[in-house]
This record gives structure tokens, C-alpha cells and sequence, in this order.
């Protein structure tokens, strides 16, 4: 049996790490291991984490941000395969695990995507917008695709070979990650047409425009550390788009 390694970076996640966590708890896949990442909390996030689940591995300590967190859970982790959950995501079902592990299983893939509902982050029922990935091409990323990361799972040996997260690329890290994943290196990857996670709105690129503005040139800049030339869509119409998207919210 597969064994998924969980890893969810928090700072101050007090509010919405117990929700988090039973998510992963409720799983049908008993093979998981989840690892949290703090940067030296100053609620009670810890306090919670451990009265909840005393089997989750803890590190706290000082960090550079949220990429770093995921770096450092990466470096620990045991499993076969490697997912992200954000401190207030949770999954869509207790299937979730289950099923990407069945994929993982039969085909001979190196990572997973699927699709992400964002939620308001205080009526976590209450759906703002949808985010359908879509089958893709190599091509679609000069057209500006790329998947959810929070759905993103990958084999630690992907990892292993290409690299972990790049600091030096802020909140764009995680695009960067994938772009060279899948459009550098071309890794086998899989789309499975189901809502994976429900994410709450209000991610760090996506506070206010500036932020927007900020993680676009992020996107741009994780084109040129991969010695690769960005599509027109990146170097002009997202910028727009996400400016569009902000005053939709």
C-alpha cells in the first residue's frame, strides 16, 4: 500500500488548523502520515495540533515563509507521494487520498491534479468559486493554465530529481514548482475531474491587487530562473485577468 505524506505549513493557524487536521484524520487511506510545519506560533496553534492528534509529526521553528515550511516537511517526509494541505484547506470527501492512491496505483504517473473549490473562510459551505483544471497540454502553460496547487501530488522521487521549492520566487513558488515539473521537465501527470480540495479564500496572492500585480511578476521571474520564455498571456493578459478576478470577489 502507498504511503501519502500530508504536509501543512502554519504560523498562527489557530482558527482553522482543527478543521484542517480532521480532514486528514477522516480519510479512508490509513496509510498517511502527516507532518506540520510551524514557524513558532504565538496562539495556540500548537496547543491544538497536539490535543487533537498526538501521532502528527511537529516542527517548530523559525522559518522564511511558507515555501520554507513546505521544504522542510518535504526533506522529512516518508511517503510515496507528497500533497500540500494549507492550514485552513481541508479535503472535499473522505475519498480523496483513497483515490489518488488508486491512480497512482494503476498508472505510471509521476504527479496528480485535480479540481478546488474556494469557500468563504468564515461559512466554509458557502462556495465563492470554482477552480476546474482541466486536462492539459505542455502548450496550455504559455497560454497561462497551470492546476490548483493545493491538488497537486507528486512522487517524492519527482522531488528528489528536480527540486523542491524555490525561495527566492516569494508567493510564486508554487508556480515555479510546477511549471518546472511539468513544462521543464515534462513529468507524467494525471487530471482527475474531481473537486479534491475546498480552500479558503484569502491566500497571501491574493489579498489585494498589489499582491495580484506582486505574483505575477513572480510568474514571469519563474520562467527566466528556468532558462524558458514566457507566453504572451503571462507577460500581459494575466496581470489584467487578475485584476478582473479581485473586483469580482
Amino acid at each position: 500500500m502507498l504511503k501519502v505524506s500530508i504536509i501543512t505549513a502554519t504560523y498562527n493557524s489557530s482558527a482553522t488548523i482543527v478543521d484542517a487536521i480532521k480532514s486528514v484524520q477522516e480519510q479512508s487511506h490509513s496509510n498517511i502520515e502527516h507532518i506540520i510545519v510551524d514557524g513558532l506560533s504565538t496562539d495556540d496553534t500548537i496547543e491544538k495540533i497536539k490535543s487533537i492528534d498526538q501521532q502528527i509529526k511537529i516542527i517548530s521553528e523559525k522559518d522564511n515563509g511558507i515555501y520554507d515550511a513546505m521544504n522542510k516537511g518535504i526533506a522529512i517526509a516518508s511517503g510515496d507521494i507528497i500533497g500540500i494541505l494549507n492550514s485552513d484547506d481541508f479535503y472535499a470527501s473522505k475519498l480523496v487520498i483513497e483515490s489518488v492512491v488508486r491512480i497512482f496505483s494503476i498508472i505510471n504517473c509521476d504527479a496528480l491534479y485535480g479540481d478546488l473549490i474556494y469557500v468563504d473562510s468564515k461559512h466554509i459551505f458557502k462556495v465563492k468559486r470554482k477552480w476546474i483544471s482541466g486536462m492539459h497540454q505542455r502548450k496550455d502553460f504559455l497560454k497561462g493554465w497551470m492546476p490548483p496547487h493545493p491538488t497537486f501530488f507528486v512522487k517524492k522521487e519527482v522531488y528528489e530529481k528536480y527540486g523542491v521549492f524555490n525561495l527566492e520566487l516569494g508567493t510564486a513558488a508554487d508556480y515555479e514548482l510546477m511549471l518546472r515539473f511539468i513544462y521543464k521537465h515534462q513529468i507524467n501527470t494525471f487530471y482527475l475531474p474531481e473537486v479534491l480540495i475546498h480552500m479558503g479564500t484569502g491566500g497571501a496572492s491574493n489579498k489585494n491587487i498589489f499582491n495580484r500585480l506582486k505574483a505575477n511578476h513572480g510568474d514571469r521571474q519563474a520562467w527566466r530562473v528556468n532558462d524558458l520564455k514566457p507566453g504572451l498571456f503571462t507577460l500581459y493578459l494575466k496581470p489584467l485577468r487578475k485584476i478582473s478576478q479581485f473586483f469580482k470577489k
